[in-house]
């Protein structure tokens, strides 16, 4: 069992990240007023001090802790770190993120020199936007000089700051719709105080609405955490941390994608070349700017060539990726030129056709990997740079990816649009297909037609005999998904190719089609068997069948004549708004590979 202490947006992302897995947890918060969803874990309130928390944990055989409070919630941490040293349990610590600290700001190592500093600059006149809980850390200040407390909307705030003896008339409400440095004018503050909370907390807002209004900033720094807490910056690192700590809460792993693997194998190329010093470990950033970190196999120094070399071991976790287990080799070497230049190293692929937002020749490394590697590199060394990235037994491993489909020849690719790599994951698979289709469009073809595999491909292509194998794309069970595409890159004419087991999923607007997300309704059939007018024996009989497909020998004639059409008409009601600007044509095709229904939308 996992208990996240919440109450912070951190928080309700933790939430999150741990329904995913669809185990138990808990979930904690000091009040009631956050709104959090927790379709798996069970939500409690109150605080709890260490004696509670310890008689909490054990109870209910907790083996995690989660501390996903603010950053400034000193007593809560302390209290975390005394009961997971006396439980010996693990605690992941959620960090938010914080800018870095620059001199536009006064920095005060706490309340009392925050205090001691506003006096010494004779402010007579404050902006505290540090919350009604710093009221009485800042009674030495209030007490003697003007002060305005911006607190949240909420009775208890205000009840609160009057217990404290402040005089609720300079109480200021924050307004989340309000841009801020709104009102701030008015009040003729001399300063305004914050604390550091981070990104999340608003925190770069604050300061720069106060700079451009010209008030000096002053600024609490973000008290220490525990050594012990193991920092995560995100979901993707919660997760990973978790499957370490807990196995088994997610019923599968989370791996890396390639383009992830070269972004750390590139870094520790270049520190090894600057440094001499191989890292055994190295961190980047995701693109959502999330920070993780991941083994370095090998690292070698070439002080000849003046270049560097290192390996990282892709581990896709439980996904059933063909790069699992591969090493991800990159070479770094100084060059004459400006900027990053990336060379094809040994199994990687080179792009033959248009489409893929990569030049005709240039190895197959796609924009989001180029983007991640450019983004550390550059942060280490501002001259130029030959990146040459390698996949050994690439080309064999490409003859079992899509590549040959759009025009990538010689090797794999490296990509990931996010970093990471879920189990069975829909997006490698989507990202596949946009690549697909965007080929599709960049070599003029006429009309995209998708279909869910070899074997209705074969079928379908019988009816287009005319266009280029590029026009002709795999869903796999992601209907929706590749409309969705079809219609983001503007293509005006799509096929929709499909059998009767994923038409009777769709038409019941089931656009992931996997029996994992969706089954066969009979009920529902029933119901489509009635509205076509087919007999009451069709309708009977549909109640027992066991497969789709048995629908094409259980229908007479007549029932079927009446039952296929308006099967097509609800696919149709389902897929017709995801191409809003284009013309679907749908094909409803039989085992034997004949078209039994063609209708346009």
């Amino acid at each position: 069992m996992i208990l996240i202490l919440g109450g912070t947006t951190e928080g309700r992302l933790a939430a999150a990240t741990l329904d995913e897995a669809g185990s138990p947890f808990f979930y904690s918060t000091l009040g009631t007023e956050q709104e959090v969803v927790c379709r798996h874990g069970t939500r409690i309130t109150g605080g709890m001090n260490e004696e509670e928390m310890t008689a909490f944990c054990r109870t209910h055989t907790v083996r995690l802790l989660v501390d996903a409070a603010h950053p400034f919630a000193t007593r809560l941490h302390g209290t975390v770190s005394r009961v997971a040293a006396a439980l010996r349990l693990p605690v992941v610590r959620w960090e938010r993120s914080f800018p870095v600290r620059t001199d536009d700001v006064r920095w005060c190592d706490d309340y009392a020199d925050a205090v001691r500093r506003l006096e010494a600059d004779g402010v007579d006149r404050l902006l505290a936007l540090t919350g009604v809980r710093t009221i009485a850390a800042l009674r030495p200040y209030w007490t003697r000089h003007t002060c305005w407390f911006r607190v949240l909307p909420r009775e208890e705030s205000v009840t609160e700051a009057v217990r404290q003896g402040f005089d609720r008339e300079r109480l200021v409400y924050y307004q989340p719709s309000v841009a801020e440095g709104t009102g701030w004018s008015e009040l003729c503050p001399q300063a305004v105080l914050t604390k550091e909370s981070g990104t999340s907390g608003g925190f770069p807002e604050k300061v720069a609405a106060a700079c451009a209004l010209g008030i000096p900033v002053y600024a609490v720094k973000r008290p220490p955490m525990p050594e012990a807490f193991l920092t995560v910056t995100g979901r993707h690192g919660l997760r990973k941390q978790v499957e370490r700590l807990l196995p088994g809460f997610y019923p599968l792993r989370s791996g890396f994608t390639t383009g992830a693997c070269a972004t750390a194998a590139a870094k520790a190329a270049l520190l090894t070349l600057l440094s001499d010093m191989p890292p055994a470990e190295v961190s980047f950033s995701l693109p959502d700017g999330e920070e993780l970190s991941l083994p370095v196999a090998t690292a070698r120094k070439d002080a000849e060539r003046q270049c560097a070399t290192a390996t990282v071991v892709k581990d896709a976790g439980d996904d059933p990726d063909v790069t699992n287990g591969c090493s991800v080799t990159v070479s770094v070497a100084f060059a004459s030129h400006a900027g990053i230049r990336f060379l094809q190293g040994e199994g990687v692929g080179r792009v033959t056709l248009p489409g893929l937002g990569i030049p005709v020749g240039e190895p197959a490394i796609n924009p989001v990997p180029r983007r991640m590697m450019e983004l550390e590199l550059s942060a280490l060394c501002d001259g130029g740079l030959d990146v040459t990235v390698s996949v050994p037994g690439g080309r064999e491993l490409a003859s079992r990816t899509f590549n040959p489909r759009v025009g990538v020849v010689d090797g794999i690719s490296i990509i990931g649009t996010s970093g990471i790599v879920r189990p069975f994951s829909s997006e490698a698979f989507v990202e596949a297909i946009r690549r697909e289709v965007e080929v599709c469009v960049a070599v003029g073809s006429p009309r995209l037609v998708i279909n869910s595999g070899a074997k209705s491909e074969r079928y379908v292509k019988a009816c287009y005999p005319d266009l280029p194998d590029q026009a002709f794309v795999y869903y796999g069970n992601f209907v929706g998904d590749t409309l969705r595409i079809a219609a983001d890159l503007q293509v005006r004419f799509v096929t929709l190719g499909i059998m009767i087991g994923k038409a009777v999923k769709l038409a019941e607007g089931q656009l992931d089609t996997h029996s994992r997300q969706s089954v066969m309704n009979r009920t529902f059939l029933q119901g489509i068997a009635s509205e076509s007018g087919c007999s009451q024996e069709a309708v009977a009989a549909i109640g027992d069948i066991v497969l789709a497909r048995e629908l094409w020998t259980l229908l007479s004639e007549e029932d079927s004549r009446r039952f296929f059409p308006c099967l097509l008409a609800h696919v149709r009601r389902h897929t017709a708004p995801l191409l809003p600007h284009g013309e679907l044509t749908v094909l409803l095709i039989r085992e034997d590979g004949r078209v039994m229904e063609m209708e346009k939308v």
